[in-house]
């Protein structure tokens, strides 16, 4: 005997994405839930019966006495509900998910017959849709219609890169954390571009005391950083004198076509060997040189003056790639170009020991405000690195989580590399439209959804996901470093710290007053 609760029953016209049902008004399900229903399907050459996932999409309600509305007044509907005459209807359109055969997600080919049953589906079901094993899931969050179910990634889907989308407040930043978190306990070596501080506590618990000693946070030497870290930060540095011709032509935005540039500055470089020099140093020499080249040479090095990250020493990238260790790049305070060079050095150091195999574990690179490196129009010196390794860093072991909060402000061809999405709340039309462009598996109905999802809800596509889920983002056990400030909390301190002020020069003005008192005594 089925045991399995009924929902309600298939009615209308259906298709193999999508089906009406007429719900039994005592167990009205609510938006979002999960349903199931059989189907039979041709499977290596035998027709067999599948369950078939799928999700509530719309719910309606209708009385056909109570139609149309426009021709209703009160008194016909006061008449027509004292006699018990509105018989309501309860119709929920439900979009098919798919079935399980062998482990993988197929989808229907076959509509699904009307008159068929509705259950609501299993506990046991959804796990199996949205759980992996052990050593491969990622615990991410539960279900937004069934808490009781918990959602499991894949961290196989991260080899073809990961975008977060989400408006500012929504949760992305907090979502990170999240699966950083998770990637740090599967043994993954982290690096986090970080421009705003935001991970800068990911060495913390959320309840207080140490989370985890396998968490760095680096910064420049000229880095001053957002917040005071109960520990001291390492230094990362780059000696000048390690760049190369390429590198600093590069950088300096120096042209192949300038070839009498690139020959004094060659011959500079030849001269300066062996030394430890400065872009001073290198822009000394320049000068003592009477050529055009050399001439001309210093009004581009003159911009690495502006640099304030060249030091004494480079910092080995091994002391960042670390097997099982989270490396945050603090660059909070930074000056645009300081972040984007030092990003750019970072993410190409990276580039090379992979490519190169001297760092020998796989390697995940997450990018907060990737709009700033990688823009959809302007250039940056970071923004070549990283189209590169979205094209070809799944060959080589370097996967990208980008963050951004303005979809359509990112590279185009950058995003639609992010073969799956974690996706929050977003109202602003131009960066759906450009989700839309960037994501195959977002329908035109999930989108519609974005802008009703709460903060800390996502919708999730792409290959980390058997089936499009859509989920509430567990807590996380790392202290957030990027949360809103509290303006109620803030203005009331500052409501009191005036008043104690105030008390102050009253009791001031009290002092002054009795002293005044006890010398006019005298």
């Amino acid at each position: 005997m089925d045991e399995r609760e009924i929902l309600g029953y298939i009615v209308g016209e259906t298709t193999p994405t999508e089906f009406l049902f007429v719900v039994d008004e005592k167990k009205c399900p609510q938006r979002w839930d999960y349903v199931v229903v059989n189907s039979r399907e041709f499977l290596n050459g035998e027709e067999r019966e599948v369950e078939v996932l799928s999700q509530i999409e719309t719910i309606f309600s209708r009385s056909m006495t109570l139609n149309p509305p426009e021709l209703m007044s009160i008194e016909a509907v006061e008449r027509i509900i004292a006699q018990n005459l509105a018989e309501p209807k309860v119709i929920a359109k439900a979009r098919v998910i798919g079935f399980i055969y062998n482990g993988n997600v197929l989808q229907p080919r076959r509509a699904i017959f009307p008159g068929n049953p509705v259950y609501r589906a299993s506990k046991k079901l959804l796990k199996d849709f949205y759980s992996y094993p052990e050593h491969e899931g990622i615990f991410i969050g539960y279900l937004i219609s069934r808490e009781d179910v918990e959602v499991y990634l894949s961290v196989r889907g991260f080899r073809r890169h990961l975008a977060i989308l989400a408006q500012t407040g929504a949760g992305k930043s907090y979502t990170a954390g999240v699966l950083i978190e998770e990637l740090l306990e599967k043994g993954a070596t982290v690096v986090v571009i970080d421009p705003h501080g935001d991970y800068v506590f990911l060495s913390e618990s959320s309840s207080g005391g140490i989370y985890s000693d396998r968490i760095t946070v680096f910064r420049t030497a000229e880095g001053r950083g957002r917040h005071n870290l109960p520990r001291k930060p390492e230094i990362y540095g780059v000696r000048f004198s390690d760049l190369s011709l390429e590198e600093i032509a590069f950088i300096c935005g120096i042209e192949e076509r300038y070839t009498n540039i690139r020959r004094s500055l060659r011959d500079v470089l030849k001269e300066l060997g062996g030394r430890n020099y400065t872009p001073s140093d290198l822009i000394g020499e320049l000068e003592k040189r009477d050529d055009e080249g050399s001439f001309r040479a210093i009004s581009y090095i003159s911009r690495l003056l502006k640099m304030k990250v060249f030091g004494d020493a480079t910092t080995d990238i091994l002391k960042v790639l670390r097997p099982k260790h989270v490396s945050v790049m603090d660059l909070s305070g930074l000056e645009d170009a300081v972040a984007d060079y030092v990003t750019f050095r970072l993410i190409s150091e990276i580039y090379r020991v992979r490519e190169e195999k001297s760092f020998e574990f796989p390697v995940f690179i997450i990018i907060e405000e990737a709009h700033r490196f990688v823009p959809n129009r302007e250039s940056t010196l970071s923004k070549e690195i990283i189209k590169r390794i979205a094209a070809e860093g799944r060959k080589f072991g370097v996967f990208l989580t980008l963050i951004t909060q303005r979809p359509n402000k990112i590279d185009p061809d950058v995003l639609s590399q992010c073969n799956s999405q974690i996706i929050m709340r977003i109202t602003n039309p131009e960066d759906q439209k450009a989700v839309r462009s960037s994501s195959e598996r977002m329908s035109e109905n999930l989108l519609r959804d974005l802008p009703g999802l709460n903060v800390g809800e996502a919708v999730i596509v792409g290959e980390i996901t058997r089936a499009p889920v859509m989920v509430r983002i567990r807590r996380r056990k790392t202290r957030e470093g990027g949360a809103d400030i509290d303006v109620v909390a803030e203005l009331q301190k500052a409501i009191k710290r005036v008043e104690e002020e105030k008390d102050k020069i009253e009791t001031l003005e009290e002092i002054r007053r009795s002293a005044k008192d006890l010398v006019e005594g005298y």
